[in-house]
């Protein structure tokens, strides 16, 4: 299996490498290709360099994160593929469940059966997009995440993110404890941060969320199953329960969710799959590190959407 630095490697040999520019495009396009050769399924790349550019998180989080613009970026990859398969390469922090509901829609309206491989993370909402898939692929180092919606929260030190399930939980808390009036002094700086429409959209989007994932696998995952509706139910709910993971971030490996009953494949069963797969993972992310982009969306003809940012440089210290 060629690894992290044997890509590297294979970078700096390239052609084009010898004229002092890295053939990153060419590389990661050859092993999307091979891919396809290999299980005869078309392939979509989709990945997020959120680990490599974790800067980018302090100028626009949208460019790294799912969000409406990937439609175009589906649109153009889908376009000219033939047949009923999809094998979907994910690895993202996740965004916009809204991005996702209707990325899922566009996919499911050109695919009729979709595998999602996930080379090492598929979190929040894009966890919720495995969800979509008849089967998903996951190696011993690959994880999904808790499904949980964050909701965007001005707070005197900024806007922050908050899991919704906390803020629920906060002003049920506050209620009780704020029957003793000598109590009240010390919650009202946070209660002054609930706005009167916060707890109704907390409520809400956790909804969305279940009822996403819910929907999903009951049409696709557990299609068929004859408590399909009770598995269904049950793993989105576990799935988006903050209580039980206690982070957003959590990891969850593939052993607990098979304990779930998700339909998790081994990537190891496959030889030549994690190879391939694998390689056209640490392309990307080589991909990543060495140039401005943020995002990748290709299919293995080599039609792409790339989505490319410029970190302003620092300024010089004072002198």
């Amino acid at each position: 299996m060629p690894i992290w630095s044997e890509i590297l490697t294979e970078l700096q040999q390239t052609p084009r490498a010898q004229g002092g520019v890295v053939d990153f495009d060419g590389v990661r396009r050859k092993y999307l290709q091979k891919l396809y050769e290999h299980t005869g399924r078309n392939v979509i790349l989709y990945a997020s360099g959120w680990l490599q550019k974790s800067q980018i998180f302090q100028i626009s989080s949208e460019d790294a994160l799912i969000s409406d613009e990937d439609i175009h970026a589906f649109m153009e990859v889908s376009n000219g593929l033939q047949g009923p398969n999809l094998d979907l390469i994910l690895h993202s922090p996740g965004g916009s469940a809204e991005a996702a509901e209707a990325l899922v829609s566009y996919l499911r309206s050109r695919f009729s059966h979709v595998r999602i491989i996930v080379p090492q993370l598929a979190m929040s909402a894009a966890a919720m997009m495995t969800c979509s898939a008849e089967e998903v692929v996951l190696g011993k180092h690959s994880f999904l995440g808790p499904t949980d919606p964050q909701i965007p929260l001005a707070t005197n030190a900024g806007l922050t993110f908050v899991p919704a399930q906390t803020v629920l939980d906060q002003f049920e808390k506050a209620k009780k404890e704020c029957v003793d009036s000598a109590k009240l002094p010390a919650w009202l700086p946070m209660l002054d941060q609930f706005g009167p429409s916060l707890l109704v959209r907390c409520e809400t989007a956790l909804k969305l969320s279940k009822e996403l994932v819910k929907t999903w696998l009951e049409n696709y995952m557990f299609k068929g199953d004859n408590d399909g509706e009770m598995k269904a139910d049950k793993v989105a709910s576990w799935l988006a329960n903050h209580q039980h993971f206690k982070s957003h971030n959590r990891h969850i490996p593939r052993i607990e969710l098979r304990r779930q009953q998700l339909k998790i494949e081994n990537l190891e069963d496959d030889a030549m799959l994690q190879d391939l797969s694998l390689s056209v993972f640490h392309a990307a992310v080589h991909t990543f590190t060495g140039t401005p982009t943020v995002k990748i969306v290709e299919n293995h003809t080599g039609r792409a959407f790339i989505k490319n940012i410029l970190i302003p440089a620092s300024p010089p210290p004072p002198q």
